[in-house]
């Protein structure tokens, strides 16, 4: 019965990631480190070449589970006023395979000495696959599970808005404007068989640090995730920042995980998280042992700049 479960499972959450009335974009704990991937107003942010890469891995040890792969690189040009970066994603779920690549740009707006706000704009591409005829089906000749989607190729774009103190953030964003659908050709008539679409999601992010003596600081942040007919989900993380290179946190997924974090400054440039998550609301919970994910940052400081004019601590 444990194993008919599994097989259950599985197919269920492919067909969710096909579905019009769930949350598509990958989920990350990291999210306060990987900005870019949900807001373009970010590119720039740090007066550095800054590269981050993420790797997820969750539900491990369950079949088929999630595995999430992101890239990103931005930067200020000399220009203050703009910013550029690229984002690159791979998200595997099942038969199915999600990438994407994006050019992001930010227009950087000083509004005080110690507040900017940013507009961002992303373009690029998704690639989509689906191995659909590789699943377990109880009616093998199913019209809709018959052929695969071999690397359909799409376009998006994304819109974002950043502001920012030395201690503070906040950010609202639409990263996939289109809603692109997936279809394949049918061979009885020729006509088209919907099955899979984009859904527009809307993203609200926010952050703080507040300084509790000379070696200790605390830093809540938020990511707020929208879209049509899913529930609103929010991730709530409680961090402490001990002698400025060490980060103890917790997380809450509403509806889904709790989890712990843990990052070192290795240098004043370098820096490595780690998280894990458990799924506290889900029926694969029983059936997994937790996610894992894997954060690199590096700050290529540009030696012509006299000082760092944005904060940093974001």
């Amino acid at each position: 019965m444990k194993a008919l479960t599994k097989i259950v499972i599985v197919l269920v959450l492919t067909l969710w990631s096909f579905s019009s009335h769930a949350q598509q974009i990958p989920m990350y704990t990291h999210y306060m480190y990987n900005t870019l991937v949900v807001n373009p107003a970010y590119a720039g942010s740090r007066d550095a070449l800054t590269i981050t890469a993420l790797h997820r891995s969750q539900w491990v040890g369950f079949k088929d589970a999630p595995v999430t792969q992101t890239l990103t690189m931005h930067a200020p040009l000399r220009n203050e006023h703009i910013g550029l970066g690229l984002s690159v994603s791979n998200d595997k779920i099942g038969p199915t395979n999600n990438t994407s690549a994006l050019i992001d740009f930010a227009y950087i707006m000083q509004l005080t000495a110690k507040a900017r706000l940013a507009f961002g704009l992303s373009g690029g591409i998704n690639v989509f696959q689906a191995d659909l005829s590789t699943l377990l089906l109880e009616q093998q000749n199913d019209p809709v599970f018959r052929n695969d989607i071999n690397n359909k190729v799409t376009p998006n774009f994304g819109f974002g808005a950043y502001y920012s103190r030395e201690r503070f953030y906040a950010g609202i964003s639409v990263p996939y404007l289109l809603e692109n659908n997936y279809s394949k050709v049918s061979e009885n008539n020729g006509g088209g068989t919907l099955i899979a679409k984009e859904q527009r999601h809307y993203f609200f992010i926010m952050g703080t640090l507040i300084n509790l003596s000379d070696n200790l600081a605390f830093k809540p942040t938020t990511l707020i995730k929208v879209t049509n007919a899913a529930p609103v989900q929010a991730d709530f993380t409680a961090s402490f920042i001990i002698m400025k290179k060490l980060m103890v946190g917790a997380m809450l997924r509403t509806g889904d995980a709790v989890g712990g974090l843990i990052g070192l400054d290795i240098t004043n440039q370098l820096h490595f998280g780690y998280s894990f998550d458990w799924s506290y609301g889900l029926e694969t919970s029983k059936y997994n042992n937790g996610s894992h994910e894997l954060m690199l940052r590096y700050d290529f400081i540009f030696p012509s700049r006299k000082q760092i004019h944005s904060p940093r601590n974001f």
